[in-house]
């Protein structure tokens, strides 16, 4: 893509160069408001129209397109999705979590909420998971007669935080393990403990907060009723998953890994492939498709290279400046676009390598500061409001402190590792 991207501004006309700029802003734009105003245009749809206009243009030379998008993102992205498609379809997450509900005390919901929701998103794609722990709150809260609030918003939190240790745990962080070249075991070596330390300090945050409402020795559970369940339909999800997982820590390309493991549950007498296909976010697949196009048109017009001077100007390889400036860019924009980019200046900092891992580290820990930070946090909230209204000022009574602390720390480890 690089070849592509650093074609000299000048071979483009005036009029060319104005379109790129346009089109770039008016579809950062849109990202940042969620839809267009006055009209049914969402992100993805910006993404789409974006790069069609980028392409209509000639800013990207239509032989050339291909060369812009990151294939790897993709099919790392694609498969995952298939692959916990598939362990939902099987009754995985159903079997888990009426294990763990017969068997937990509700004292102990809330860090149990918190780290499994952080654990699981730190090997799956952290929406996902969202869309598995909603229900298992809801079920929860109910049987445990406690008020599901600090819980829903556990679950937003430490599904961020513990996404932001591995490069299958968000979608921003495929991103940039595809672009930094980062080995899957020295990525989880660097940004795993700040994970775990911040899984730590949103129970303490959340525990302090939100304490009134919590379960407690007070209110007995109810026991979850004893189901049967065919332990036979998880074998082949259960062993496919932990090849992946050990194809990751092996040195394998994730997106290879992936790649061999979605197919593998393909390979099904029992399952209907349209369900597994249903369980794919096609349109998260189609942003990131558009996304490639209008950033990889706004470089052929020069925009990187002004970039590149903005931060000489700005000191954007100051480890404090460059996390406010992204956790800010991601709030505004949303963190994939924010990532996109931000991936070409730091590949001319001093320290590429740390400059990466911060990137990833503070797109993912900024998404805990408004409900709009991030998509898990909308779908928590969105998944649950037939039974619970999450306004703003509720979240961000918590997402502001979990943020600062938890951006504070990733930044002072990561500037300690150097």
């Amino acid at each position: 893509m690089s070849a592509f991207a650093q074609i000299s501004p000048g071979s483009l006309s005036d009029a060319r160069l104005v379109a790129a700029y346009a089109i770039f802003f008016g579809s950062y734009v849109v990202f940042a408001l969620g839809k267009f105003p006055g009209m049914k245009i969402d992100r993805p749809g910006a993404a789409i129209i974006g790069a069609v206009l980028m392409v209509g243009f000639r800013i990207v030379p239509p032989r050339e397109a291909l060369h812009f998008i990151d294939f790897g993102t993709l099919v790392l992205l694609f498969s995952m999705m298939l692959i916990v498609g598939n362990l939902r379809l099987c009754g995985f997450f159903d079997w888990f979590t009426n294990l763990v509900l017969r068997r937990l005390h509700p004292r102990h919901l809330l860090p149990t909420v918190v780290f499994l929701s952080g654990v699981l998103s730190a090997f799956f794609v952290n929406d996902i998971i969202c869309l598995v722990m909603v229900p298992f709150v809801l079920s929860a809260t109910r049987r445990m007669g406690a008020t599901p609030t600090p819980y829903l918003l556990a679950v937003a939190t430490a599904s961020n935080i513990g996404s932001v240790a591995t490069i299958t745990g968000n979608p921003q962080n495929m991103l940039i393990g595809s672009y930094s070249g980062i080995h899957y075991r020295d990525f989880l070596a660097h940004l795993g403990p700040v994970a775990l330390a911040g899984l730590a300090l949103d129970w303490a945050i959340l525990h302090w907060l939100t304490g009134p409402q919590l379960a407690g020795d007070r209110v007995p559970p109810q026991p979850a009723a004893e189901e049967s369940f065919p332990l036979r339909r998880l074998l082949k999800p259960g062993l496919v998953v932990t090849l992946v997982v050990a194809g990751f820590f092996a040195g394998a390309p994730p997106a290879i890994a992936a790649a061999v493991g979605a197919a593998l549950l393909l390979i099904t007498r029992t399952t209907e492939p349209r369900k597994v296909y249903d369980q794919v976010d096609w349109g998260l697949l189609v942003f990131f498709i558009g996304l490639f196009l209008i950033v990889g048109g706004a470089e052929r017009a020069g925009l990187t290279a002004q970039l590149l001077a903005l931060a000489g100007h700005w000191n954007l390889q100051h480890a404090v400046v460059f996390t406010a400036v992204t956790a800010l860019l991601s709030n505004l924009v949303s963190n994939v676009p924010a990532v996109m980019l931000l991936k070409s200046l730091v590949s001319g900092f001093a320290r590429p390598h740390t400059a990466w891992l911060l990137l990833a580290l503070a797109s993912t820990l900024a998404g805990n500061l408004t409900i709009t930070g991030s998509i898990a946090n909308i779908i928590v909230v969105e998944s649950a409001r037939p039974q619970v209204r999450i306004g703003f000022r509720e979240y961000f009574r918590v997402g502001l402190p979990v943020t600062v602390a938890t951006l504070v720390l990733g930044a002072l480890w990561l500037e300690w590792l150097g």
